[in-house]
């Protein structure tokens, strides 16, 4: 798989229309959900025949990004956007 140019966390509806306004624009994009039946749906329906990756876990979208990565977090803002970072900060370099 060719490294994508940007990861977006979080399918809500926002998520899911930032990711293919993004690929519209010629860029390809990794996608995660912690909820992986919307990663499946979206990946079956929306983003079906684009530039579009649905990964699993963070670890794996992140590993899918080219170096520098560049990861929108569309998530609650609170206590998982601070989980979210927490999951991001192991797997990514200074």
């Amino acid at each position: 798989m060719t490294k994508k140019q940007m990861g977006v966390i979080g399918l809500g509806v926002m998520g899911m229309n930032l990711a293919l306004n993004i690929e519209s624009k010629g860029y390809s994009v990794a996608v995660y959900d912690y909820w992986t039946d919307r990663t499946d749906e979206f990946s079956n329906k929306e983003a079906k025949d684009k530039n579009i990756h649905g990964t699993y876990s963070i670890e794996d979208l992140v590993d899918s990004l080219e170096v520098p990565r560049k990861i929108l977090l569309m998530v609650k803002a609170g206590e998982t956007t601070d989980t979210v970072i927490q999951s991001l900060v192991p797997h990514l370099q200074q």
